[in-house]
């Protein structure tokens, strides 16, 4: 534990936590033009390797999605739960398409526009690259202060609103910056260390557990969205949020129990007395003078980010393509995509069926909905958008993450917490899309 004394002494050493914030927060947050095209420095970092690679993009996805479905066998993580058995069925899947797209051998159905070409090509191919680049670029915003400061101003918020301790805004930007696992990954240890009650790690779990904006960039990408990502990516940031807080204080949530893990007695949270930026800007001292040298930071980043790419592109591509089938091809989704229709019929929007029917399929996969408006109007694509991101629950990724924690939340209470959260953000964002276009 670095002393009193020597963070004062070591106040001209914050070079680390200005300079890499800054650099983080123009990697993630500042579009640039760059070749006649306005993104993010991320997006034109993962453009430029991809360019580099050619075509042998095709290639090095495989391998990752190849080595992403063998990992789980050679674990035998089949053998622990029926969660885990359908999740290796699933990567397994998404290996035997992947080889079968990029080998042009297979069904005629698998080389549709809107199939194989779409999932491969539009999600595989940046997701492959762009994961890592971006958990590069977390390597910046996190590790040297900049989420502790933020933790610390945003205490008198977190609890009147989210019900949650002022340190849970770490896990809402720990996950919109890297990753919903990074903000699960925060979440559980937290909770096993007794400072989140059940209540409280379920709210963060469920609440702020989100794609992160290297996601996001993928979904603005794919709507064509990129030339607004400010504006799509803070109202997504804002819609998100005010969800949360809505559905804190709704059922299941608000009925949960606020024991704390392993009947532990828990550490009640100390509120800051005084000034609250002098406190934030301690915090950020302390985590600045403790943290890693960047290039430790930037390897351990790296670490997980092909972790996770290897992790989610089997199993994306695999119920991707499944949910694809059954949208197309099956009315399920349109059936259940009723349940939707007495929020979305409120207002004079375009495509009210089809808005209905990607609401209902980002339960399955949070990419699928974009898929299915790409060429709708704006404010539908907007809304789309904004809606996959702050639904949060979707079944190929998010869920068996949280299911692996020791948080413990029945499939069914995730089941309507989407529902419930779905319903918000359509009743928000719709009249919010409407004002913009």
């Amino acid at each position: 534990m670095v002393n009193n004394q020597k963070l004062d002494n070591k106040g001209k050493d914050m070079w680390r936590f200005y300079v890499f914030s800054l650099l983080g927060i123009v990697l993630f947050f500042i579009p640039m033009e760059i070749g006649g095209q306005s993104t993010i420095l991320v997006d034109h970092i993962h453009l430029g390797i991809r360019s580099l690679l050619g075509d042998f993009m095709a290639y090095y996805a495989l391998i990752i999605i190849l080595i992403g479905a063998i990992l789980p066998i050679v674990r035998m993580d089949f053998k622990k739960s029926i969660t885990d058995f359908i999740l290796v069925l699933f990567k397994v899947m998404g290996a035997v398409i992947g080889c079968m797209y990029v080998f042009k051998v297979g069904p005629q159905l698998l080389f549709k526009p809107d199939y194989g070409p779409f999932l491969f090509d539009k999600l595989m191919l940046p997701l492959s690259v762009l994961i890592p680049v971006g958990a590069i670029a977390l390597s910046f915003l996190v590790g040297y202060g900049l989420l502790e400061f933020i933790g610390v101003l945003m205490q008198p918020i977190m609890r009147p609103i989210f019900k949650t301790p002022g340190k849970s805004a770490v896990d809402a930007v720990a996950s919109f910056v890297g990753s919903y696992s990074l903000g699960l990954l925060i979440t559980n240890r937290v909770y096993k260390d007794g400072m989140y009650n059940k209540k409280e790690a379920v709210i963060i779990a469920t609440g702020f557990s989100t794609v992160s904006a290297t996601f996001m960039v993928i979904v603005a990408n794919t709507l064509d969205l990129m030339s607004m990502w400010n504006l799509f990516f803070w109202i997504t940031l804002v819609i998100t949020f005010i969800v949360t807080a809505i559905s804190a204080h709704l059922p299941p949530i608000s009925g949960e129990s606020e024991a704390y893990y392993n009947n532990q007695e828990g550490q009640k949270e100390v509120t800051v007395k005084g000034n609250y930026f002098k406190a934030a800007y301690r915090e950020a001292k302390l985590q600045s003078h403790q943290s890693l040298t960047l290039f430790k930071n930037i390897m351990a980043n790296l670490k997980d980010g092909i972790e996770m790419t290897m992790a989610i592109l089997p199993s994306i591509l695999s119920i991707g393509f499944l949910g694809l089938v059954l949208a197309n091809f099956t009315t399920i989704i349109d059936w259940l995509s009723y349940i939707f229709y007495p929020f979305i019929y409120l207002f004079p929007i375009d495509d009210k069926a089809l808005l209905a029917k990607a609401s209902t399929i980002s339960i399955i996969e949070m990419f699928l909905p974009s898929l299915l408006v790409v060429k709708a109007a704006i404010e539908v694509k907007f809304v789309t958008a904004i809606t996959s991101i702050s639904a949060i629950i979707f079944f190929s990724a998010l869920v068996p993450c949280i299911l692996a924690t020791d948080i413990k939340i029945p499939i069914w209470k995730l089941v309507v917490i989407w529902f419930i959260r779905v319903a918000l953000t359509l009743l928000i964002a719709i009249p919010f899309s409407l004002l913009i276009f």
